[in-house]
């Protein structure tokens, strides 16, 4: 089996928002592992943002102070490989330098992978995948424009603390878009290159039946000529 690796990417202020949302009616992360290296990380590596079973009813204000919260550049985090710079460990390399090796390898990821979406696009989206996987879906996707994220009003100067927590998504989204668009302009030109290459063979085979009708017309023809002359 060919097995491929695909995504699904979010405009990063409302993916934050969303998950905000979804942590305040008491969704936890828990069960996941966080395995890097063959290893969990240590609670000193990666503290907990609150101390009960949940953190539900959590402000916003509350979710963005915890310098541990891990919806911070989550899919930064997600789409590179955490062994380049140690893990959770952030003593291994300077800050900095650590940002950039994650977005380098989350972007070389990104790029390398199958296919990506991105959820803003939802009909570009459906279009691409189905163009890469060769198939069709039974209906086409609804672009719903509202959702928990976009009920979320929030004023500019929250607007930018989120985005400066954000800041590596934002930085991937922006590629992740750049990329995204030349992904679907170059699938868009290869369809209509081979659309025109059909109606040109078409047009080919149309004029070859033609020719071979006009060709079998005056054989015809001459052939009930010499007829006729014979009986004359």
């Amino acid at each position: 089996r060919n097995f491929y690796y695909i995504t699904i990417l979010r405009d990063p202020v409302s993916r934050y928002l969303s998950e905000w949302r979804h942590v305040q009616r008491g969704a936890t992360w828990k069960a996941s592992l966080h395995v890097c290296d063959g290893r969990s990380p240590t609670t000193e590596e990666l503290p907990s943002c609150y101390t009960g079973d949940d953190w539900s009813g959590c402000s916003l204000q509350e979710f963005m102070d915890c310098p541990y919260n891990l919806a911070n550049n989550r899919q930064v985090r997600m789409l590179s490989d955490l062994s380049l710079v140690g893990c959770y460990n952030l003593s291994v390399m300077p800050e900095e330098q650590r940002n950039k090796v994650l977005l380098d390898s989350a972007k070389e990821n990104l790029k390398r992978m199958a296919f990506f979406g991105l959820t803003e696009f939802q009909r570009k989206t459906q279009y691409l995948f189905e163009k890469t996987f060769n198939m069709n879906f039974i209906s086409p996707f609804t672009q719903y424009n509202s959702t928990r994220a976009s009920s979320v009003e929030i004023d500019e100067q929250t607007q930018r603390r989120i985005e400066a927590l954000n800041f590596l998504d934002m930085e991937l989204y922006d590629y992740a878009k750049d990329l995204f668009l030349q992904r679907y302009q170059y699938m868009r030109q290869k369809e209509h290159q081979e659309a025109r290459r059909k109606r040109q063979e078409q047009r080919k085979i149309l004029r070859a039946k033609q020719a071979l009708l006009r060709e079998q017309g005056e054989n015809s023809s001459s052939t009930d000529y010499i007829g006729n002359v014979e009986r004359w």
